[in-house]
């Protein structure tokens, strides 16, 4: 990787970019278990108290001045880092998880997933393990304007779409000040961002925009339940209602997830978006193929806020639109203030 930031092209450029039958991949870390559909949420048997946590002011319409459209809480306008995590077991605990506005939850080679964090609201000291880029990140990210993207490297095949892309592309080789190398993990696990040095290395970085989603009070009904769980095929995520925290807490491959420099990863809003994952044309060094997940078009959804799930819909009809979610009969569903987890777990 020689450039740091993708050219800037009309809209039917990077139309044609995201829908390029391109992958990269660099590691599959796992054997694969069986493949099952999730996510399975297991009903409380006590009707959760509602929320003490503010509202935003309207569900219907973007976040008001003053206000994060990534998280709805208030907050001072400003850019976008998104960086790409490593999450197999040799990778955790992670470090700075839980100042993510938003992470989404995506599947790579062997069934195992890694992660992606938004960060705009606030920049941790360090986050990582910090690892490769995949075609689905390109896409993922178009509606965020121009953001920062902090990864390790990708495959040789991805780098051209990378560089095409609406993003500033930081890594190791193009900013080394912005990493650092961790003398406590062995390699590849082992390499953490500066979130501030990387934004810092955008001359004209861009704020949060509106991405589509909505906040503020719960929709009417909705079904009690104490934990979710979400499987890949390597992977499982379950997700336990924590009436202290009034927030969701996060739990990999049966055990408590937590971030080194702010204990356990609490969201207030979960959402298992159900999307197409199918295999690309291409495989990693080792073989895996590396599989392309797809979150432009429509489908169904389960979002968790408030020790309630919500049977949604979610919509996004071009590759530079943002996400939108929906009651069954087509209301705005609203998310509860805070951090958002959006896993894109494959259909069932």
């Amino acid at each position: 990787m020689t450039g740091q930031r993708g050219t800037r092209r009309p809209g039917r450029v990077l139309t044609a970019v995201l829908c390029a039958v391109t992958a990269a991949g660099l590691y599959g870390c796992s054997d694969p278990g069986p493949r099952e559909p999730s996510p399975t949420p297991t009903p409380s048997p006590a009707t959760t108290p509602p929320s003490t946590t503010a509202p935003a002011p309207s569900t219907t319409a973007p976040a008001p001045a003053g206000r994060s459209p990534l998280t709805g809480l208030p907050t001072r306008p400003a850019p976008v880092v998104a960086v790409k995590i490593d999450n197999v077991p040799a990778a955790r605990p992670h470090t700075g998880l839980g100042a993510a506005d938003l992470v989404y939850v995506e599947q790579v080679e062997g069934g195992v997933t890694r992660l992606l964090a938004v960060y705009s609201s606030r920049l941790p000291e360090l986050t990582g393990p910090v690892r490769s880029a995949r075609e689905s990140d390109i896409s993922l990210l178009a509606p965020f304007g121009e953001p920062v993207l902090a990864y390790s490297g990708a495959q040789t095949a991805l780098n051209p779409l990378l560089n095409a892309a609406p993003l500033h592309l930081v890594t190791e080789t193009t900013a080394p000040g912005a990493f650092r190398r961790s003398p406590d993990r062995a390699a590849p696990h082992n390499l953490y961002v500066r979130p501030e040095r990387a934004l810092a290395t955008d001359p004209s970085p861009e704020n949060a925009q509106d991405i589509g989603f909505r906040f503020g009070s719960a929709p009417p009904g909705g079904t009690p339940v104490d934990t979710s769980t979400v499987r890949f095929p390597a992977a499982r995520y379950t997700f336990t209602w924590s009436a202290a925290d009034h927030a969701w807490r996060v739990a990999m491959d049966g055990r408590e997830a937590r971030a080194t420099d702010s204990g356990p990863l609490t969201p207030e809003t979960v959402v298992v978006q159900r999307v197409t994952i199918r295999p690309s044309d291409f495989q990693d060094r080792f073989g895996a193929v590396s599989p392309y997940t797809e979150t432009t078009g429509s489908g169904t959804a389960l979002v968790l806020r408030d020790g309630r799930s919500y049977e949604a819909r979610w919509s996004r009809p071009t590759p530079d639109a943002g996400t939108t979610f929906t009651t069954p009969d087509g209301a705005p569903l609203a998310f509860a203030p805070g951090q958002t987890w959006v896993v894109l777990a494959p259909r069932g």
